[in-house]
């Protein structure tokens, strides 16, 4: 059996206490002097770079002001995530340690990576506050990779393929994610798709978008094994 299982980070794998946005918040401030509406803001299923420039765009801030503070406003998110998490409990959500562990137990075919609007390195930060291991994943697909979240996967496939030789193709791919953009993502390529209701989005609005498979969440894990080796 081959697998490229690409999960999503926050709301999926792990729950963390809305450190992510704070640190957005704290580096807008800091770089551009301003938030924009980041209180009505959903960073459900968005790129950091992709609400960044949502943000800013809604304050009226130019595109050429906006690309020259971007790398001074990653620097300075790094920074303030770092600190945001230190005193906050990072938690794996329910069933995800049992489920990648059953997805490692599987072979060098059955590949584990990560599918999320994170910059890398705020990945990498959440992922080990966690406790989950960010070398585990074998490949990955970034914010920091693409602004546009439907191109992430093919990213990682192109990552896969470099890493293992292997051409992952249609539903051999499995994203999980728990927002609808993480269903929507891969839809292109004709990949399965799992939906976890550990987010913002419950069961019902998940399989109204279109997942293949559903679940309250990750706990139940020969369950969502059977769903991602169908």
């Amino acid at each position: 059996m081959r697998r490229l299982i690409l999960f999503d980070i926050d709301g999926t794998l792990l729950s963390a206490d809305g450190v992510g946005k704070r640190a957005v918040r704290a580096a807008l401030m800091e770089v551009f002097g301003t938030t924009g509406p980041i209180g009505s803001y959903s960073f459900a299923g968005r790129t950091d770079p992709e609400i960044v420039r949502d943000l800013l765009r809604a304050d009226g801030i130019p595109e050429r002001e906006i690309d020259s503070g971007l790398r001074a406003l990653w620097f300075r998110y790094i920074e303030n995530l770092h600190r945001e998490i230190h005193g906050v409990r990072v938690e794996a959500l329910p069933g995800v340690k049992p489920l990648l562990r059953r997805v490692e137990a599987e072979g060098e075919e059955v590949v584990l990576g990560l599918l999320t609007g994170n910059i890398r390195e705020g990945a990498r930060i959440k992922v080990e506050a966690a406790r989950l291991g960010f070398d585990r994943f074998r490949v990955g697909a970034f914010g920091s990779d693409h602004a546009e979240r439907p191109e992430l996967p093919a990213i990682a496939v192109r990552r896969a393929r470099a890493q293992t030789g292997i051409e992952y193709s249609g539903r051999e791919i499995v994203i999980i994610g728990d927002t609808p953009k993480d269903v929507a993502c891969g839809q292109h390529l004709g990949v399965r798709t799992i939906a976890t209701a550990t987010g913002q989005h419950p069961v019902e609005e998940l399989e109204a978008c279109g997942a293949d498979f559903t679940f309250g969440d990750l706990s139940d894990v020969e369950a969502v094994w059977g769903a991602i080796a169908e």
